[in-house]
């Protein structure tokens, strides 16, 4: 299923400091931590630490929130799956797949799934430098 986009969804002007608690419960109801949710999102936007709590001080929005990401990761195209009834690499609408990618993200977090293979951790193929 592919998400139609106009561009005006809700969650775009939402602040990111009104969902990111919810991240944290979420991951915190299934003993992973706080720590683990940030080291998540910065490894998704290239936001330091220091940078990511002055996005969460200002209410930045999530259009806001990822327009201003120092460096989406390169590896994001490695993030597939379902979330919210939506597969993440089909999202049409950019902004929506990013806020889509960080949802899977901490879902996989949430499940146990360990840090190595959430954060897309990959080994080079054998023989090659």
């Amino acid at each position: 299923m592919k998400s139609k986009s106009t561009g005006a969804h809700r969650i775009f002007k939402m602040p990111f400091a009104k969902v990111y608690p919810m991240y944290i419960q979420k991951a915190e109801r299934k003993g992973r931590t706080k720590k683990e949710v940030d080291q998540i999102i910065t490894w998704l936007t290239g936001y330091t630490a220091a940078a990511l709590n002055k996005q969460i001080d200002n209410e930045t929005d999530f259009e806001a929130f990822f327009g201003r990401a120092p460096a989406m990761n390169p590896n994001t195209s490695l993030i597939k799956g379902v979330v919210c009834g939506v597969r993440v690499e089909e999202v049409d609408d950019p902004l929506m797949q990013k806020i889509r990618y960080l949802d899977k993200l901490v879902d996989e977090l949430a499940k146990g799934r360990p840090m190595e293979k959430i954060l897309r951790v990959t080994e080079e193929p054998k023989g090659k430098k």
